[in-house]
Formats: C-alpha cells, sequence, structure tokens
C-alpha cells in the first residue's frame, strides 16, 4: 500500500474482540492511519450475538458491531476511536449451493462524528455443516473443513435441526477431542450437527477476510469527498437496471456506482462500463 499521511499518529482506538481479531486489523490500522489498536479487556462480545446459536444476534450485522463499537467507548470513556467487526455467513443470494461470507470492519471517531465501514464478500469460504451418526462420517465432513488447521463445534441435533440447548462444545483441538465429543452428542441425540467454527481465532479463512475489510476501510479512509474532504466518500450503493442487449428493458445487472458522502451528502453516480447486460440477466427474456 503506498505512502499516505497518518492523520491519527498516536491516538488510541478501543477494539471490542475477544477472538483475536487484532492480530490482522491492528497491523494494518497502525500503519496506516497511525492509531495505536488496544483490545477492549472487559468486553464479552459473545453476548451480542454467536455463531453457534446459543445466543441469538438481534438487529443486523451493523447493529452488532455497532453495539461492540457502543460497550468499547462505555469501557474507556477518554478514548476518541473505537473498533469492531462482525461476520455474517449463509447461502449466495444468487448462486446456488454457494456459500457467502461478509466481513465488516467499522471504525467511529466520535470526536469527529464520523463511521467508517470497510467491506468485504466472498465465496472463499469454509463455512458448512454436516448432520452425522457416526464417527467415519463426522471425520470425514471434518477433513473436508480443514480440521484441526480449521476448527469445528459438535452441537446437539434435534429432529434434523441444531440444538444447542441439548449439547454445544467448542475449542475442540485434536482427533480425539472430535471423537470424544460426537460420540457423546450422539449417545445423547441420535445424532450430531458438526459445523465449522466461524470465530475468527478458530478459522484462518475468516482471518484473511477481515484483513481484507480491513485494507478496505483503509482506502475508504483515504477517499475524501470532492465538497467537504470528508474521508470515507465511496461506494455506498449499486443501481441496478441496465438495459438488456436483446429488449432494452432494465435487467438486474448493475448499471452505476453510488459514491456518496455521509459528512454533507454529496451523492454522484458513476455508471459502469457495459452499456447492456446478458439476456440471461432479464426478467423479460429469460424469464
Amino acid at each position: 500500500m503506498p505512502a499516505a499521511p497518518r492523520p491519527y499518529d498516536d491516538e488510541l482506538a478501543m477494539l471490542a474482540t475477544m477472538h483475536a481479531k487484532e492480530r490482522v486489523i491492528a497491523p494494518l490500522l497502525e500503519r496506516s492511519l497511525g492509531v495505536r489498536v488496544r483490545v477492549s479487556s472487559g468486553i464479552d462480545t459473545d453476548r451480542f450475538g454467536t455463531f453457534s446459536r446459543d445466543v441469538e444476534r438481534t438487529g443486523s450485522q451493523l447493529d452488532a458491531a455497532r453495539a461492540k463499537i457502543a460497550a468499547a467507548f462505555a469501557e474507556a470513556p477518554d478514548a476518541q476511536f473505537a473498533l469492531a467487526s462482525e461476520g455474517s455467513f449463509g447461502p449466495h443470494p444468487y448462486i446456488p449451493f454457494a456459500p457467502l461470507a461478509r466481513e465488516i470492519v467499522v471504525l467511529a471517531d466520535r470526536a469527529r462524528g464520523i463511521e467508517l465501514i470497510g467491506r468485504h464478500a466472498s465465496l472463499t469460504t469454509n463455512f458448512s455443516h454436516a448432520v452425522v451418526s457416526d464417527l467415519p462420517s463426522a471425520r470425514a465432513f471434518c477433513e473436508r473443513a480443514q480440521f484441526p488447521g480449521h476448527g469445528v463445534i459438535v452441537i446437539g441435533c434435534i429432529d434434523g435441526e441444531p440444538a444447542p440447548g441439548r449439547a454445544l462444545i467448542k475449542d475442540i483441538a485434536s482427533a480425539a477431542d472430535l471423537d470424544n465429543a460426537v460420540t457423546q452428542t450422539i449417545a445423547m441425540c441420535g445424532a450430531a450437527f458438526v459445523e465449522t467454527d466461524m470465530r475468527a481465532h478458530r478459522n484462518p479463512t475468516r482471518m484473511r477476510a477481515i484483513k481484507a475489510a480491513t485494507l478496505d476501510l483503509v482506502r475508504r479512509f483515504r477517499s475524501k469527498c470532492p465538497v467537504c474532504a470528508a474521508p470515507g466518500f465511496a461506494v455506498t450503493e449499486r443501481l441496478s437496471g441496465l438495459p438488456c442487449s436483446w429488449c432494452g428493458g432494465p435487467t438486474l445487472a448493475i448499471k452505476a456506482d453510488v459514491l456518496s458522502c455521509e459528512g454533507c451528502g454529496h451523492r454522484i453516480e458513476r455508471p459502469v462500463a457495459a452499456t447492456t447486460a446478458d439476456p440471461g440477466q432479464c426478467g423479460d427474456c429469460n424469464p
């Protein structure tokens, strides 16, 4: 990344995490923005929601990140900056049977009233699960999930659905731990729900995605509004409706990116390079 002015040299930024996200967030922000990143010590971020379903996340992905930031400011009332990240995993909205990973890293500067959000979305994730009723099936799934380099969790299973209230075993570190967890859960429930552990410190693939979102945060910070020069002038919306090359009607394809400024509200639309879309994306030509 090219050298650039570091606007926050030696300023303190509190990071709300209990899953070692500072490994990738802190070096990038310290080098690029100059902030000193300190991990909040007294915040149980699991209370804002867990991937293992024992604590349901209320609100959106961004709501959870903002709640972590509020907790970080409450712990360090003199800090000007706070940071948090949040991940979301699920089926891709358009590609059948493909998982989609979304990461955000949020920086709040409460003195200047600035909130910047770095984003990264990718198909590169090991997010998956399997319902198993024997050890060989569990071992086969875990091998595909890159265990033990990537963590897995074992959850109770009732009628093919996860039942964390019946059993929930995390921090499985070895093949012996895995066998014990699966055997215990099958004996209790008749089957086990085995799932990839999506906590950052147990998932190197996710940690790389958090790094990518942090890089996007830095890029957004360096993008200044042409009107008021506030940081964060970046793509905030994508407009669909690119005309179909056959019929000329609007399609699902993106026709323009919208860049906007949170500070002054300045907004511009930047058309994409393509002038028409493939008919496969048209509801009339390919219903």
